[in-house]
């Protein structure tokens, strides 16, 4: 097998394995070799699901054999350690669940299973999906393959690192204030926050019942989408879950953005971005334009009430950990069980209040989107800092221009868009109208396909 085809993508790897000229079982096994050979750097997985790799790799080549394969047959999927794996540990990267071995597949795993991927491994999480990398974490932080010395974002690390260091060609994550996005940002990947109740989050370990998605993650937006196509959907399972129609968003990723309306955010968004960032992202405008897109500047002054966004991720967080938090302390890193028992301290109106002021947040966005068809920002504030930075307990939380698209639960796509000085990638993030995904991933996809960054390569895994 050539050692380009690690970076392959779903329609390049399906149309090998359609006509025989790849198996599935040798491609998964290439796969486990590189994480073997490559993840004690990177610690991007936390379990290697080899037994199951190759059990799934034998059953999709028997569904090639047959004429009975679909476009995700044979896909090596990494999943964050937060989706409940059947006969798989699923720790949420804590001590406290460190021996949890789950009876069931959560319903993303249980819907990617049956559309015939690979689960070759759980991607590393930060502790309970909670922001950042805090000392005392207890499985090994992941780092970020484009240099060792820095995060790969949080909290779906892992699965960043994975795809960018070609571990994995799709993975899933969760995001509650950037989660997916974030990594996907550092990490040069491509990481989509779903609308809020499209995709299912039922067996998925929880940090804010009213704040989390769970979306996909992949190399590029055509690759998100069709892990999209086979998760999104209505479940039971799942108290949150919408019952909006799916629609075919593999059908209108071609349509481009001429004629689009492109709603470019200031104020609030471009505050505290540093210069590439910021240029990289003024570049990345230009090139909409030039393929036929009208960008209009658009503020949103209620994004202002951000913080109103650590009111109701502390108290839900506080909410659903208190029992264990009093009863196992100890089974929490320091700061972050410090940080979650700060939560409990909000008081029921501080937490209304917060509530209220989300509602205008959505509100607003909504109006904005009535006059343009998508809304673009940087997707982070610069490139990934230090790991060894971030680990001080007092590392601050920066303001997100993540979070907003949480409080308002409208569907956000980060995009690779460049890479600084220091070798680090940049990301755009566009947002749109709830359960209008398929307007994002057209204009992500539209962007990549007159653009190379995000078939750069890093020098881990190269």
């Amino acid at each position: 097998m050539s050692p380009e085809l690690c970076w392959a993508g779903i329609r390049e790897l399906g149309a090998l394995f359609r006509r025989r000229a790849l198996s599935p079982v040798d491609y998964v096994s290439e796969i486990l070799g590189r994480i073997g050979a490559i993840d004690e750097r990177l610690h991007a997985y936390v379990t290697v699901s080899t037994e199951r790799a190759l059990a799934d790799a034998r059953v999709a080549e028997a569904a090639f054999l047959r004429g009975g394969a679909g476009p995700l047959t044979g896909i090596p999927m990494a999943y964050k350690d937060l989706y409940a794996t059947q006969a798989i540990r699923t720790a949420a990267g804590s001590a406290l669940l460190a021996d949890w071995v789950p009876d069931f597949d959560s319903t993303c795993v249980a819907r990617l299973r049956q559309a015939g991927t690979v689960m070759v491994g759980k991607s590393t999480t930060y502790e309970f999906a909670f922001g950042i990398q805090f000392a005392g974490h207890h499985f090994q932080p992941a780092r970020n393959p484009w240099n060792l010395e820095h995060i790969p974002g949080g909290s779906s690390s892992g699965s960043g690192a994975a795809l960018a260091a070609g571990l994995c060609v799709g993975a899933l994550g969760s995001d509650t204030g950037g989660s997916i996005r974030g990594p996907a940002a550092f990490c040069g990947v491509v990481g989509l926050k779903p609308t809020y109740g499209r995709v299912s989050r039922a067996g998925v370990v929880p940090l804010s019942w009213s704040l989390d998605h769970t979306g996909p993650m992949a190399r590029s937006v055509e690759d998100c989408a069709f892990l999209l196509q086979a998760i999104a959907g209505h479940d039971p399972a799942d108290p949150s879950s919408a019952r909006e129609p799916v629609p075919d968003y593999l059908a209108s990723l071609e349509g481009g953005v001429r004629g689009l309306r492109i709603g470019v955010l200031g104020d609030y968004f471009s505050e505290l971005v540093d210069c590439e960032t910021a240029a990289a992202f003024e570049r990345a405008i230009a090139e909409f334009v030039r393929q036929g897109a009208a960008a209009r500047r658009v503020v949103i002054p209620s994004m202002r009430a951000t913080p109103s966004f650590m009111v109701i991720l502390l108290a839900e967080a506080f909410a659903y950990h208190e029992r264990d938090l009093r009863a196992h302390p100890e089974r929490y890193g320091e700061v972050l069980r410090e940080k979650l028992m700060a939560g409990g301290l909000f008081r029921a109106d501080e937490y209304v209040q917060a509530q209220r002021l989300r509602a205008r947040i959505r509100a607003d966005t909504a109006r904005a989107l009535q006059d343009v068809d998508v809304l673009v920002s940087p997707t982070v504030l610069g490139t990934a800092p230090a790991l060894e930075a971030v680990l001080d307990p007092d590392y601050p939380f920066a303001k997100s221009n993540m979070a907003p698209f949480n409080l308002s639960g409208s569907p956000a796509l980060a995009v690779p868009v460049g890479f600084a000085a220091n070798g680090l990638p940049l990301s755009l993030q566009i947002a749109g109208r709830p359960f209008d995904e398929a307007a994002v991933l057209r204009v992500g996809h539209a962007y990549q396909r007159v653009t190379d960054w995000h078939l750069r390569r890093p020098s881990v895994g190269s």
